[in-house]
């Protein structure tokens, strides 16, 4: 199960960038320095998690604290209001699209709608997309899979979780599917915080009109590390734009407002995320901002960046490593065996199927060790991940994984020993098991039995 587009922006963090770069420019003659790869976000990034579409998303450090999707009426209607030509606003988000049209170097081939939404109307929108673009029973299969990982708690509901978190960081979005815009807003009032949301989902409205969004990103269910990928490039182009736009168009007064101020309850929601939701949520917009600014600079505009849409990232590792990049090294293929089911018997299915990657195979190594360091999956070759249900309710899942060399494999496996350890210790049944050089297979199950059966049926038993 993989997102459609996420997209968000750490204003905090990402507007201290733009302190440090220089504030108060009144030009592009330059871009925001990146920050440095240990350096975390201070303040809240919205995206998808990797298993939900979302809207365009950005923490606003002067609105009121969101309110919780699950505790919203259920009932509650996806009904924006039209910002038309008459609205105090609109003379404001004209001059907004102007200059990101300037800076961009993209000219708006349609006029993009705009609406306002309230908080009640954002959760509709959130619900209504998660309903639309995830099959019920791939939600809930995914939720098993990341509880039989440990990678969610168990009781946890990966609905609710994304639904709470989305809201607590969104203030304004570009949707893909109606071509509009929409601002967040219970008063009306647009802020400092809400010109750069809209500065950021405006450039996805040019980046759909120029390049296709739906063909860049695509929209397929088991492929998250490629989305995952793609979104970056999305992202860091949006963000980067954002960036230079706030330091031609805001005050220095305006800057420090937005890098400083920070809302308890939309950080708190996000530290509170599970790390596969959360990092898989903040990794697009601090991985992709990296991305664009490199081509930028070396560019000295944007044209450095359009070349990447030409030629998008297709791995997280090609992003976590400039020399995969430069190469565009592929994933090599790891299949599940198509007759797995038939060969576990009758009653079993595989329930779902997807591609972790580099970065979420890092958030699963972490979960065993945490202080594994940055990148404990350095090395990742390619990987296939499986959701396994038996006659009963039995469990497994299955995390098949190949690695660049037999050194990179014994470290990875060393790894996820010491996870197998953590979900053994959480009452599952785990074992980890390396059947030639480079491959390393990881199954958890939630009994003994299951276990061995799923191994057998991989050829692993014994």
């Amino acid at each position: 199960m993989t997102p459609r587009r996420p997209r968000a922006a750490g204003l905090a963090a990402l507007l201290a960038l733009v302190l440090a770069a220089g504030c108060g420019s009144t030009g592009p003659t330059g871009a925001p320095t990146a920050p440095p790869a240990s350096s975390p976000p201070v303040a809240t990034e919205s995206a998808a998690p990797t298993q939900a579409a979302s809207p365009s998303a950005a923490a606003s450090p002067g609105r009121p604290t969101a309110s919780n999707c699950a505790d919203a009426p259920a009932q509650a209607s996806f009904s924006p209001r039209p910002i038309g030509p008459d609205d105090p606003n609109a003379a404001l988000l004209d001059k907004i699209e102007a200059a990101v049209q300037t800076i961009r170097g993209i000219t708006a081939t349609k006029t993009v709608p705009r609406y306002t939404l309230d908080q009640a109307g954002l959760c509709a929108f959130l619900r209504e997309s998660l309903n639309r673009d995830n099959p019920p029973e791939l939600v809930a299969a995914t939720q098993k899979l990341y509880q039989q990982l440990d990678l969610l708690p168990a009781g946890a509901s990966l609905e609710s979780l994304y639904l709470n978190l989305l809201t607590s960081q969104v203030v304004g979005f570009y949707d893909q599917r109606t071509k509009a815009m929409y601002v967040i807003s219970s008063t009306g009032d647009i802020g400092p915080a809400e010109q750069i949301t809209y500065a950021h989902e405006f450039d996805h409205a040019l980046q759909d009109q120029k390049f296709g969004l739906g063909a860049i990103v695509g929209d397929a269910k088991d492929q998250t590390d490629r989305t995952l990928a793609r979104t970056a490039l999305v992202e860091g182009d949006a963000t980067l734009l954002m960036s230079l736009w706030a330091q031609q168009n805001l005050t220095p007064a305006q800057l420090i407002q937005v890098a400083s101020a920070v809302d308890p309850a939309s950080q708190a929601a996000l530290d509170a995320a599970p790390p596969i939701l959360r990092e898989t949520l903040l990794w697009p917009y601090t991985q992709g901002l990296t991305l664009a600014l490199g081509a930028y600079q070396t560019s000295a505009s944007f044209a450095g960046v359009d070349a990447l849409w030409q030629n998008p990232p297709s791995t997280t590792e090609q992003l976590l490593h400039s020399d995969k990049l430069a190469t565009r090294e592929p994933a090599v293929p790891v299949a599940i065996p198509a007759d797995l089911a038939a060969r576990l018997g009758a009653g079993w299915k595989v329930a779902m199927e997807d591609t972790l990657g580099e970065l979420e195979l890092n958030i699963l190594m972490r979960t065993g060790d945490p202080k594994a360091g940055t990148d404990p999956a350095a090395g990742w070759g390619g990987d296939r991940v499986a959701l396994v249900e038996g006659p009963g309710g039995t469990t497994a899942a299955v995390v098949d994984t190949v690695w660049d060399t037999s050194a990179a494999a014994g470290s990875a496996l060393g790894q996820l020993q010491q996870l197998v350890t953590v979900l053994q210790a959480a009452g599952k049944r785990a074992s980890v098991l390396q059947p030639s050089g480079q491959r390393v297979v990881l199954i958890s199950a939630d009994s003994d039995a299951t276990l061995r059966a799923v191994a057998g049926a991989l050829g692993l038993a014994g």
